[in-house]
């Protein structure tokens, strides 16, 4: 670890312990995870309040994540909905999709979420062919690879003011490679390509330094071009 990373888990533990700090429902989702086996990739407790406060902050109803993992950022997520709301979420991996289950409905959410299991790309034509959207907020953090498909996706299923986020678009700085090779980062590259040239979303990108290390995460509002 170097004397960077310490210092930096250091501030991610202070802002925690004081703003958002892991329950039982959500510790018991970490661990859940790690004893499943699952990668320990999920948002840290103050990026997972973030998407809550996000989420809150636009008055969504209606949420869609790709990429669930093991259900901890989808528990940040459903937290921040109404009574009423609903969140949809989208899992590559039948071993991850049966840990979220677990731990979603630990967390009281099983009614609230729902899974869909197979490839994104499959599953999200079958939730525009059923009028699933428009969401209020997307939340897209799966195989970097197929970044730029995810959210031409996710608009086609948002509306004018839908909130975006994609995490995981630094790939420890080598986005501003201009030759990468790595699968990754070339298509993160191609998702900012796509972004900066659709008048329907007007983004931005912020780097991040913490327990996760370095990386950031882009910020996309559905506009009206007209």
């Amino acid at each position: 670890m170097t004397n960077d990373q310490a210092q930096w888990n250091a501030v991610d533990a202070y802002f925690t312990d004081l703003l958002a700090r892991d329950d039982e429902a959500l510790t018991a989702a970490l661990a859940d995870s790690t004893a499943a086996g699952l990668p320990e990739i999920a948002v840290a407790p103050n990026q997972g309040k973030l998407l809550h406060l996000l989420v809150a902050a636009q008055g969504a109803r209606n949420v869609l994540e790709i990429g669930t993992l093991g259900g901890y950022s989808t528990i940040w997520l459903a937290r921040a909905l109404p009574a009423d709301g609903r969140l949809v979420t989208l899992e590559y991996d039948p071993k991850h999709a049966d840990v979220a289950r677990g731990n979603l409905a630990r967390a009281g959410f099983d009614k609230t979420v729902e899974m869909r299991v197979g490839p994104a790309l499959d599953t999200l034509p079958l939730l525009e062919q059923e009028g699933a959207g428009p969401f209020d907020f997307v939340f897209i953090d799966a195989d970097k690879v197929n970044n730029p498909h995810y959210v031409a996706w996710a608009l086609k299923l948002s509306r004018p003011g839908t909130l975006i986020v994609v995490d995981n678009v630094v790939r420890g700085g080598k986005v501003a490679t201009a030759h990468p090779d790595d699968p990754a980062v070339t298509g993160t590259r191609e998702m900012f390509d796509l972004v900066a040239a659709e008048p329907r979303l007007d983004a931005t990108a912020l780097q991040t330094v913490g327990t996760k290390g370095y990386d950031g995460l882009l910020i996309a509002r559905v506009v009206d071009p007209a």
